[in-house]
This record gives C-alpha cells, sequence and structure tokens, in this order.
C-alpha cells in the first residue's frame, strides 16, 4: 500500500467521524423536538416513539467511539488530528447523554399527559429551540473550525438558564397558590430542568471546539458578551 493511499484513507476514517457526529447531533435534536412535541400535543405515543429511538442514539455512540478508539490505536496520529480526535470521543458522550435526558423528556411528557394542563406551555418550547439550536451550531463549530460560532454557542447558554429560572418561579407561585398543582408542577420544572442541562451539554462541546481551535481550556471561564 503506497504512502498516498494510506494518507487518503486515513483522512476519510477522519472525515467519517464528523460525518457520524453530524448524523448523532440531528439524531438528538430530533428526539429533542419529538419530546417536546409529544408534551404540546398531549401525544403520549409520539413520546414513547422517542424513548424507543434511543436504540438508535445508543448504537451510533458505540460505532463513534469505536471508530475513534480504531483511529488512535492504528494511525497513532499526533498534534492536530489527535486532539480532534480525543475531542471527538468527549462529543460523543455529550450526545449520548443529551439523547437520554430526550427520553426523560418523552417519560415526564407520558406523565403530563394523563393530568390536566397547568398552564399554556410558552417557556419550555423556547428553552428546546434555543438548546437544539446550540446542539446544531457547536457541532457545526466543531466540523467547521468557527471559534465564533463556538463562542455564540457559549454565550447562548445563559438565554436558557434564565428561562429555567423563570419557570422555577412562575411554578413555585402555582404551587404555594394551590398545593394540588404540586406535582403537576415539578414534572414541568423536572421537563425545564433537563432542557438546561442539555444546554449545558451543548455548550460543554463548544467549550471543546474552542480547545480544539486555540489550544485554551476555557471549560471553567465564563464566556463573554
Amino acid at each position: 500500500m503506497t504512502k498516498s493511499h494510506t494518507s487518503s484513507r486515513y483522512e476519510r476514517e477522519l472525515r467519517e467521524v464528523k460525518e457520524k457526529l453530524i448524523v448523532q447531533a440531528t439524531t438528538t435534536e430530533k428526539a429533542i423536538e419529538g419530546s417536546i412535541r409529544a408534551l404540546l400535543d398531549r401525544d403520549s405515543e409520539r413520546a414513547r416513539e422517542v424513548v424507543a429511538g434511543d436504540e438508535e442514539i445508543d448504537a451510533l455512540d458505540i460505532d463513534i467511539e469505536e471508530r475513534c478508539i480504531r483511529l488512535l490505536a492504528l494511525r497513532q496520529p499526533a498534534a492536530r488530528d489527535l486532539r480532534f480526535i480525543t475531542t471527538a470521543i468527549k462529543i460523543n458522550g455529550h450526545l449520548e447523554r443529551i439523547g437520554d435526558m430526550a427520553v426523560k423528556i418523552a417519560e415526564k411528557a407520558v406523565m403530563l399527559n394523563e393530568l390536566p394542563q397547568l398552564k399554556p406551555y410558552i417557556d419550555i418550547p423556547r428553552m428546546a429551540d434555543i438548546a437544539c439550536g446550540m446542539i446544531h451550531e457547536s457541532i457545526d463549530s466543531f466540523v467547521r473550525d468557527d471559534l465564533a460560532l463556538a463562542n455564540k454557542v457559549r454565550l447562548d447558554d445563559e438565554k436558557v438558564d434564565q428561562l429555567n429560572e423563570q419557570i422555577f418561579r412562575e411554578l413555585f407561585t402555582f404551587m404555594v397558590q394551590d398545593p394540588r398543582t404540586i406535582h403537576t408542577a415539578l414534572l414541568i420544572m423536572q421537563i425545564s430542568k433537563t432542557l438546561e442541562r442539555i444546554s449545558d451539554h451543548a455548550k460543554g462541546i463548544a467549550d471543546m471546539v474552542v480547545y480544539i481551535i486555540t489550544g485554551k481550556t476555557v471549560r471553567h471561564e465564563t464566556p463573554e458578551m
């Protein structure tokens, strides 16, 4: 096998890891969107489809991890390629956990669909839209080496945090005024908190993109406006 042939195959293997991560990110986004739509439409069957679909996310997780480990073992990458592969493993882990969280939202949706609706869902879908956008843009920034986009994702996390706090305050008021709403309110709070954690994972991906581009670790730093 010639050196150029080997190099070409190596480049293809790196590209395939990127492509698989894009598929994984798209799949997790759809899972979040499906779980939120199941809540808004009170469609428990759709929620159960999200739960069943987690097997696809788990299978992709294993596939991506095995590809990365094989590259590390057989190609012995150095410098930027090494950073790329080790970062891809971490990003894959974030995406798999996001998929698990989409399942948790779907399971809560099934419970809430059996209860009288406490209030119109306004901020929950807003949180989900921002979180899905963060996932999409964080992977985009990784694939395109886009530092500005990665930093935008890091800033967007604050929007989700603020909405989570707003939902908590509003639901706390409901519970104080009428204890019969406590169970329903707590379920909605759990969904809100899960969306906040999803945005944290998307920010974590963006933090790693900053690292892979600049070599600077920023995960413990507050993003600047």
